[in-house]
This record gives structure tokens, C-alpha cells and sequence, in this order.
């Protein structure tokens, strides 16, 4: 017991150490990134430029390269225009009722409800409010300081983005796999664990595979933005412009494997009512859900080659021929509902392997459903 009790931590050692690892391979570019441009923003602003309030530049690169991969040009954006907000309805205020503790309360709360008027989001209200207070608490012989404020917040969020897109840029290729190989593989294995408990009628298997498909909707979502933001770079780096057809199928797949997932979660739901209410199970029915797994995980594999996912297409028109028999043998209601659903996620993974919709759809019995 004690050996089995040891061999059990030593794989979760052993696994959360491989997370820890892929986590560091794939932030390591943002942390060089913010290294990078906080310095050289604090050389632009204060050994350049002598500003005043110079820490403020590398701060505004850190917020801008930090806050993801993607969306750099809309962050530094939105800290600008917050500055730009915090400044003018500040110094407006300031001009007719002074400084003070209840003054600085007011130009807050003023200039963030002005950041929201004009639709501003929670980093231009932040950045906004965050001016004004410093307004609010300056002496009036220091209100210049707002100006070298919006200056500084300026250099570091431009210089951000040079460094991002410029001279630091991220292989957006690099970016997708190694954010999407572990999470297809995860989908994959909870397919596996689906179909074994149906296969054994597990109960209690099927249960815990439902659950942890559900729980992998935050891994999902992050290689959903992930992805976005690779095609970022590719769009917007003339260093990367190369990749950006590669990004393109990538972002065509990810759209077809998010409604393959969002099908998958549904069917393992219906997988526990098929085992809970002792329905019959074809053997063929849990041998499709296993051979859509490998689908998935071959498909990642062919991309990561460089190659048409033949492979992943014909493990896909085998679960698809065993859904059939499946339907064609003795099953019930629940069993049927399954089978719709695993339709729908076969035809996604068509999908996401370039076959067209209506072909995807005919080839997994949709149409023919349908009617």
C-alpha cells in the first residue's frame, strides 16, 4: 500500500512538474519582454528625455506587455486614454474647487464616471482614476507633474509594443503549439475516459470524466486567447508575416474543436444517464468515442508536422462508421442522444482538419438526421 501510496505522489510530482515547465516555456517571451522594454523605457524617459516622474514609463510598458500575449495595441490604448481622462477632468476640477482630501475624492470619482460615459473599460477607468488621485494630491505648484505623467505613460506603452512586435516579437507559430498540444491532449484523454466508462458502465468513472471535461473549460478558453493573440502578432509584426497562413488554419481549427469540446462535454453527460439507467451499449458506441480522441490527438499531430491531417481525418471516418452501427443496433433514448451529440463533435474535428461543412456534416450523418 505504502509503495502504490509513493508511486501515486511520484506521478503527480512528476506531472505538476511538466505543468510548471510548459508554463515557463510559454510566458518565458513575456517576462524578456517586460525586462526589455521596462529598461528601455526608463532610458527613453529619464536619461533621454530627463522627465519627471520617469518610473512611470517602465511601469506603463510592464502593464502593457504583461497584461497577455494579444491585445497589446488595445492595453497600451486604453492606458493612455485613462492618463488622458484622469488629466483633463482633473485638472478641470482642480482649477475651480482646489486641492484637498474631499477634493481628491470628488476628481476621482468624476473622472472615473467620465472614463465610463465614454465606454471605457476597467484598465481605462483604473488608469483614469489613478491619474486623478495623483492630481488630487498634488500641490498646485506641482500640477505640471500630470503632464510628464501622460508623456511617460505615452513612452512605455509605445515602447511595449515596439519590443512585442519589433524587436522582441514571439514565434506565433511556437505560441499555439505549445499552448495547444497539452490541452487537445487533455481532451483527449477525458474522451478516453469517457468511452472506458461507458464500455465498463462505470458509473462513477463516467461521472469524475464528465467532470474534469467541464473543469478543462479554463485551459480551453486559454488556448482559445492564445491563439488570438498569436494571430496578433502575426498580423500586426512584419517579422511574422510568413506565419500568418499557418495562423490562420490554426484559428479556423480552434473555432471548429471549441464547438468539438463544447458537443463532448454534452455527450459525457449523456453517457451518465446511459450508464446510470442501465441502457443497452453496442460495443461500437464506446469505440467511437475513443477513435474521436484519437482523432483530436492526431490532428494536433499533423499540424505540428506540418502535414494534411490525413490521419486524423480517416480515425475520424472510423468513429464515424462505428457511430452507425452503434444506431443501428439496439439503443435507446439516451444512447441516441449520445450518438447526436458525437455526430456534431465528429463534424467539428472534419471541420477543424479543412474538410468543408456540408461535406463534414453529410459524412457524420448529420443531414441525414436532420431529415
Amino acid at each position: 500500500m505504502r509503495t502504490r501510496d509513493r508511486g501515486v505522489r511520484s506521478d503527480l510530482v512528476r506531472r505538476e512538474g511538466r505543468e510548471a515547465y510548459e508554463r515557463l516555456r510559454t510566458y518565458l517571451i513575456i517576462a524578456v519582454q517586460a525586462g526589455v522594454a521596462a529598461g528601455l523605457s526608463w532610458f527613453i524617459a529619464d536619461d533621454l528625455l530627463h522627465n519627471s516622474q520617469a518610473l512611470f514609463a517602465p511601469a506603463a510598458a510592464i502593464g502593457t506587455i504583461a497584461a497577455a500575449l494579444g491585445n497589446r495595441i488595445r492595453r497600451a490604448a486604453e492606458l493612455i486614454a485613462g492618463v488622458f481622462v484622469g488629466v483633463l477632468t482633473g485638472e478641470l476640477i482642480i482649477q475651480v474647487i482646489g486641492t484637498g482630501p474631499a477634493q481628491t475624492g470628488l476628481i476621482v470619482a468624476f473622472a472615473i464616471s467620465s472614463a465610463a460615459v465614454i465606454r471605457g473599460g476597467g484598465a481605462v477607468m483604473v488608469h483614469a482614476g489613478s491619474t486623478a488621485l495623483l492630481l488630487g494630491t498634488l500641490a498646485a505648484e506641482q500640477s505640471h507633474l500630470s503632464v510628464a505623467r501622460t508623456v511617460n505613460g505615452l513612452i512605455g506603452g509605445v515602447t511595449a509594443i515596439a519590443v512585442a512586435l519589433l524587436i522582441l516579437p514571439a514565434n506565433p507559430v511556437r505560441v499555439v503549439h505549445r499552448s495547444a498540444g497539452p490541452t487537445l491532449d487533455i481532451f483527449a484523454r477525458d474522451l478516453t475516459a469517457v468511452a472506458q466508462a461507458l464500455e465498463r458502465r462505470d458509473l462513477q468513472q463516467a461521472e469524475g470524466a464528465a467532470q474534469r471535461l467541464a473543469v478543462a473549460e479554463k485551459e480551453r478558453n486559454k488556448t482559445i486567447e492564445m491563439v488570438a493573440a498569436a494571430g496578433e502578432i502575426a498580423i500586426l509584426s512584419p517579422w511574422r508575416w510568413r506565419r500568418l497562413g499557418v495562423l490562420r488554419r490554426y484559428q479556423h481549427a480552434s473555432e471548429h474543436l471549441q464547438f468539438a469540446y463544447s458537443n463532448s462535454r454534452e455527450m459525457a453527460h449523456w453517457v451518465v444517464s446511459t450508464v446510470r439507467l442501465r441502457e443497452p451499449i453496442p460495443a461500437s458506441l464506446p469505440a467511437s468515442i475513443e477513435h474521436l480522441g484519437q482523432a483530436v490527438r492526431l490532428l494536433h499531430r499533423d499540424f505540428l508536422a506540418g502535414r494534411e491531417p490525413e490521419r486524423s481525418r480517416v480515425r475520424a471516418q472510423q468513429a464515424i462508421e462505428e457511430a452507425n452501427q452503434a444506431c443501428a443496433a439496439d439503443v435507446e433514448f439516451c444512447g441516441r442522444v449520445l450518438a447526436s451529440r458525437l455526430r456534431l463533435a465528429i463534424s467539428e474535428v472534419l471541420q477543424a482538419s479543412g474538410v468543408p461543412k456540408a461535406e463534414a456534416n453529410q459524412q457524420a450523418g448529420l443531414a441525414a438526421d436532420a431529415s
